[in-house]
């Protein structure tokens, strides 16, 4: 355990509290820029610029704690897992000149034009599942469109087969909690049961893919395994397409859930989006300012550093609110004010900053901006059904609604 410094710990902090959960702004709008959390055993951050420093100086704040349970495992989660765990480094977790490697290597599968092939592709999914979206009574919009989608887009990506989308999503939907959360013994055993067969399967998928590659994500990386052994191993590009189906899943689920409910509770901005669709983009940064998808991520002092006026020792491990950096006063003006005309939407920290800057972020604001523009045009007349509660899955990173109750309303 990391000891505080001798400025007074924020007890009251905790991010698994229901009021915390259900709305965690105004907690965070009030917590001092630098804190030390009992309850997690974490030196927390809330300042734009604090956070935009600790990005820019991956060699002072190690990411290496970012994909690890937040507590500790039981003796028989850890056995479940088998020998494999952890698993090798990805980019996320990574420092270098580990990460510089793998980067490089992901940058050269992951290329502009896998990405804009994948575009019509999700358009066309996007088009079948809004279609089918019901035109009378309520819908939740996460069970009928923003979970379903993601995993379609990601798993394309990957190359997973759509006929095994549904066994894929049932084996991956809890590691949020397992990684993220604090759950009971009983249900770190069920959970990594599930992470164990998961990974298995991607151990045969890569497998596949050296025997016969195609044409996919997964297969450009093995394409640079056979080209060179030594730069990418069988071991890592299962890791990466593991790892890559969770972060490109459950963080674009929440942020469709998120854009859709700020948008409809602003009523004059979906509206401002159903009257000019050249709107979207931005639309889709301020919603990444505003209710981000991933409000904290995680980073390790390697050296004693001092953060305003608190010293936090080496080794402490960090708890970046990005969230509380996407409303701050000092970087945003009227930060509480959702605003799709907003200028400065974008210099947002959604997605991190300097070497470890979401490789993703191409692929999560495409979807955003293509369910927009479609429902905006299908459904202009959208609207929240009226007193339902919210509910949040309880961990410290990742925050989206687990339903989102829908109608069309009798608005032209």
């Amino acid at each position: 355990m990391t000891a505080p410094s001798a400025r007074p710990a924020h007890a009251s902090f905790n991010p698994f509290d229901a009021a915390y959960l259900a709305d965690p702004y105004p907690q965070l709008a009030e917590s001092p820029a630098a804190f030390y959390a009992p309850e997690l055993d974490m030196w927390v951050l809330t300042r734009f610029d604090d956070l935009d420093a600790v990005f820019r100086d991956p060699v002072t704040y190690s990411a290496s704690i970012v994909q690890d349970p937040l507590f500790p495992l039981s003796q028989a989660a850890r056995a479940e897992l088998g020998p494999d765990f952890p698993l090798p480094r990805t980019m996320s977790n990574a420092d270098p000149p580990d990460h510089s490697r793998i980067r490089r290597i992901n940058l050269q599968a992951f290329s502009a034009r896998r990405t804009a092939a994948l575009e019509p592709r999700v358009r066309v999914a996007a088009a079948e599942l809004i279609d089918a979206l019901p035109t009378t009574g309520s819908f939740d919009l996460v069970a009928g469109l923003s979970h379903p989608l993601p995993a379609f887009m990601i798993f394309a990506l990957i190359g997973f087969p759509a006929a095994d989308t549904e066994l894929l999503k049932s084996w991956c939907g809890d590691r949020m909690a397992f990684s993220w959360g604090h759950p009971e013994p009983a249900e770190q055993l069920e959970i990594a049961g599930k992470m164990r067969r998961y990974w298995e399967y991607c151990t045969r998928f890569v497998a596949g893919r050296i025997a016969e590659p195609c044409d996919d994500f997964t297969s450009d990386l093995v394409r640079i395994h056979l080209a060179d052994p030594g730069q990418l191993s069988p071991l890592e590009i299962t890791s990466i397409a593991y790892g890559l189906s969770f972060a490109g899943h459950e963080t674009t689920t929440n942020l469709t859930s998120n854009a859709i409910r700020r948008l409809l509770e602003n009523r004059d901005q979906w509206d401002a989006l159903c009257a000019d669709p050249a709107l979207i983009p931005n639309a889709v940064e301020e919603v990444l300012r505003y209710d981000t998808s991933v409000i904290a991520w995680r980073r390790r002092t390697t050296r004693a550093v001092r953060v305003g006026d608190t010293d936090i020792p080496a080794g402490a491990r960090l708890l970046l609110m990005l969230g509380s950096a996407g409303r701050d006063a000092a970087r945003f003006p009227d930060p509480e004010r959702f605003d799709v005309h907003r200028e400065d939407a974008g210099r947002h920290l959604a997605f991190g900053k300097g070497i470890h800057f979401c490789l993703g972020a191409p692929l999560a604001r495409m979807e955003v901006r293509i369910v927009l523009e479609l429902l905006t045009a299908a459904a202009p007349d959208l609207e929240l059904v009226g007193d339902q509660r919210l509910d949040f899955p309880p961990n410290v990173s990742f925050r989206g609604p687990s339903q989102l109750w829908l109608r069309r309303g009798a608005r032209a």
